[in-house]
């Protein structure tokens, strides 16, 4: 994933990886635009931890942040995928920002 949003490769954008808001690290973040890429492994399918992502992403949204998920799967099967849905996340915010 560092791979596809490293260097600008992302509409120009920079995006930096562990980035630390309040008592949280979220795994991507671009602070121009406030977006926030988290990517989940298994364990967050476990109910205790999909009620702790939930409060997570409350929290960050709460700073102002929008904050999209991929499952692990879906970088190493679905990349394309993947960029699809992260171009149109920026393009939505800059355009409804």
């Amino acid at each position: 994933m560092w791979n596809l949003l490293r260097n600008h490769k992302i509409e120009n954008l920079k995006f930096k990886r562990q980035y630390p808001i309040g008592k949280y690290i979220v795994d991507f973040i671009c602070t121009d635009i406030q977006l926030i890429i988290e990517i989940d492994g298994g364990q967050h399918n476990e109910p205790h931890n999909i009620q702790l992502d939930s409060e997570r992403t409350q929290y960050l949204k709460s700073r102002g942040y929008e904050v999209i998920r991929f499952w692990n799967n879906d970088i190493d099967n679905n990349i394309e995928g993947v960029y699809k849905k992260i171009t149109e996340t920026i393009n939505n915010l800059r355009y409804t920002g």
